[in-house]
């Protein structure tokens, strides 16, 4: 029988990151380098950093890893890579090179679950045409897995948090819901086909969309991970001096994701980035409950956000909608900075 890694977790995937509250609290009177050639840093909580080798040249640097979110090890392997890479198509960039990390317990779990969450990792870098040229492995329990990743992209066709404006529309280009449908799994509350519908959302690259925005020249964006679709949108509008509204009735869900949250099957990790956005958020009297914790729900390997001018959304949404993204819709606008960063409606 095939060893089950979601026996070796209670929360996997980017629900296991520090609440966000927390990791701003922790960060904030940290030093940022001092360097011209730096073209992103923390300081606008972006996906990635930016380094500018010369005038034509930048590159994008990330990494990422978690828990599992699936039981086997080479669908887990599939989406931590999926993830990590993400970062750099959200900024716009060309994922080149990466290294694997690996956390695992050799003396617990058989080590052909290891070589098979490796052989998830490496096909899903070589599908985004991403070489993996090493990696570092410890023994630590439970395990983990994700990548360090390089890319490249112009210096002056960068997407950050910072390029929202006001008047640009919002798209999303996947459904949200990965982390309710997971606990509901975990729950015996979640259909084969609703759960095979979330690992797959898991497992698409966001390739088509950083192409996408290139064409049409967006400037705002970020990938929908750990803090929501709430958090995201809040740490953009923050960055880019605007208020984001999205009306919650207009988000793609999941198949089966409204049902579960109706029924209380609400993952924590929601009502920890609900802590961090609502002392920024207007939330209209007549906003569903339900679709506004769906909002906040963390995401694994999540769709991009981007900020689009109005003139060009028709385009690319058919676009999208042609590139593999059937479901990408219009969630909201961008506006004028109000009092309150983020409206929920």
């Amino acid at each position: 029988m095939a060893f089950d890694l979601l026996t070796t977790v209670e929360t996997g995937g980017c629900s296991a990151k520090i609440p966000p509250r927390q990791l701003e609290e922790l960060l904030k009177d940290f030093p940022l380098p001092a360097d011209p050639r730096i073209l992103v840093d923390i300081s606008t909580h972006d996906d990635a950093g930016v380094f500018r080798i010369n005038e034509e040249t930048a590159l994008v640097f990330t990494t990422d890893f978690f828990p599992p979110v699936v039981s086997d090890g080479y669908e887990f392997g599939l989406i931590a890579a999926t993830n990590s890479i993400s970062d750099i198509y959200a900024m716009g960039g060309t994922p080149l090179l990466a290294l694997n990390i690996m956390m695992f317990p050799s003396a617990r779990i058989p080590m052909e679950v290891y070589r098979d969450i490796l052989r998830g990792g490496s096909d899903k870098a070589r599908e985004a045409g991403v070489s993996i040229i090493g990696g570092h492995t410890i023994d630590d329990y439970p395990p983990k897995y994700g990548l360090a990743v390089i890319g490249t992209v112009h210096p002056e066709k960068i997407i950050t948090n910072a390029g929202v404006r006001e008047g640009d529309d919002l798209i999303l280009t996947k459904p949200v819901g990965t982390g309710v449908i997971l606990a509901g799994h975990r729950l015996r509350m979640v259909s084969a086909m609703q759960l095979d519908g979330a690992v797959a959302a898991m497992k698409q690259l966001n390739s088509a969309g950083a192409m996408l925005m290139q064409k049409y020249g967006v400037r705002g964006a970020t990938d929908i991970t750990g803090f929501g679709l709430a958090g995201h949108a809040l740490k953009m509008a923050r960055a880019s001096g605007v208020t984001v509204s999205i009306d919650l009735r207009s988000v793609p869900l999941l198949d089966g994701t409204y049902s579960l949250a109706d029924q209380g099957c609400i993952p924590g990790a929601a009502f920890r980035n609900l802590d961090y956005t609502e002392n920024e958020t207007r939330t209209s009297a007549t906003a569903d409950y339900s679709l506004r914790m769906i909002a906040h729900d963390a995401q694994t390997a999540g769709g991009l956000l981007m900020a689009v001018a109005p003139e060009r959304t028709g385009d690319l949404l058919k676009d999208l909608h042609v590139s593999g993204h059937p479901e990408a819709a219009v969630i909201g606008r961008a506006g004028k900075r109000e009092e309150a960063t983020l409206v929920l409606v």
